[in-house]
C-alpha cells in the first residue's frame, strides 16, 4: 500500500525510544522526514542517526523538554512547515487519590494535556492553509477504562481526548485529521516501571508481575513499538483522511468494550 507520505515532514515528541520512536521508524519506513525531540540528547541521537541510515530520510534532532515554552520554541522552529504532528510524552507516577497536591495536577496538565493543545495550535493553521495535515495524539486506554492507581493520567489525558473531539471536527473541512492512539501495555520503559511497582506491591519477582499481567490481556503478550507505529503512519497516511476525532485502543483486547 502507498500510504502517499513520501516527502511530507513530521514532528514526533517524545521518539528516542518507546511508542514515540516506533511511530518516528514507521514514518521513515515511507519516506516521511523528521524532527525527533526528546529530553535525552545521548539517547535520541542514537535514535536519530539509526533512522538515517536504515531509511535514508532528513532527521533533526531537539534535545529539550517540550513542555516548557522555550522547548516548544525549539521544536517548532525545527518543525516549519510540518505536515505531520505526533503527539507523545511520557505518563506520570502512579498513585492514589491521596498522594496528588495541585502541583501534581498541573505538572500532568502540562505533560499530558497542554503541550500538545499548544503545539496543535501552533502547526494546525499551516496545515489547513496548505489543504493537508495530519495529528496523532498518543493518550492512553485509561481514557476509555480508567486505572485506579494512575489518576493523573486519567484527568489530563481525557481533558485531551475532550479538546481533540470539538477541535477535530473544526478543522476537518481542510483536509486536516487529528485522531487519538490509546496504548494499552506495550513493551516499553512504562511497562518495566509498572512492572517494577507491581512486583514491590505483591513481593514478587517482576518476570512473575509481568506473567501476571500479560494473562490480563486477551492475546496474552504485551504490545511491540512496530505494531503500534504501524498504526500511526496508517493515520497518517493519504487512506486515513475520512477518520476524524477517533480514539483507537491498541490494548489487545484488554477493554472489554463495544464502543
Amino acid at each position: 500500500m502507498d500510504m502517499g507520505l513520501k516527502g511530507k515532514r513530521a514532528l514526533v515528541c517524545a521518539s528516542s525510544k518507546g511508542l514515540g520512536l516506533g511511530c518516528a521508524r514507521a514514518l521513515a519506513a515511507e519516506g516521511v522526514h523528521l524532527v525527533m525531540n526528546a529530553r535525552g540528547a545521548e539517547a535520541l541521537a542514537a535514535s536519530a542517526q539509526a533512522i538515517r541510515d536504515e531509511y535514508g530520510v532528513e532527521v533533526t534532532e531537539v534535545a529539550v523538554d517540550v513542555t516548557t515554552s522555550e522547548g516548544q520554541a525549539a521544536v517548532l522552529k525545527a518543525a516549519g512547515d510540518a505536515d505531520i504532528l505526533v503527539n507523545n510524552a511520557g505518563g506520570p507516577p502512579p498513585g492514589t487519590w491521596q498522594d496528588w497536591d495541585r502541583d501534581d495536577f498541573i505538572k500532568a496538565l502540562d505533560s499530558n494535556m497542554l503541550t500538545p493543545i499548544a503545539l496543535m495550535k501552533a502547526l494546525l493553521p499551516g496545515m489547513m492553509d496548505r489543504g493537508w495535515g495530519r495529528v496523532v495524539n498518543i493518550t492512553s486506554m485509561a481514557v476509555k477504562a480508567p486505572n485506579p492507581v494512575l489518576g493523573l493520567s486519567n484527568s489530563a489525558r481525557t481533558g485531551l481526548t475532550g479538546y481533540v473531539a470539538g477541535t477535530s471536527r473544526q478543522v476537518a473541512g481542510s483536509g486536516v485529521t487529528i485522531n487519538n492512539l490509546l496504548p494499552g501495555m506495550h513493551a516499553t520503559d512504562r511497562a518495566v516501571a509498572l512492572d517494577k511497582g507491581a512486583a514491590k506491591a505483591n513481593d514478587i519477582s517482576e518476570a512473575e508481575a509481568k506473567k501476571q499481567r500479560s494473562a490480563t490481556i486477551p492475546v496474552g503478550r504485551y504490545g511491540t513499538i512496530e505494531e503500534f507505529g504501524a498504526a500511526c503512519a496508517f493515520l497518517c497516511s493519504k487512506q486515513a483522511g475520512y477518520i476524524v476525532g477517533q480514539n483507537i485502543l491498541l490494548d489487545g483486547g484488554f477493554v472489554n468494550a463495544t464502543m
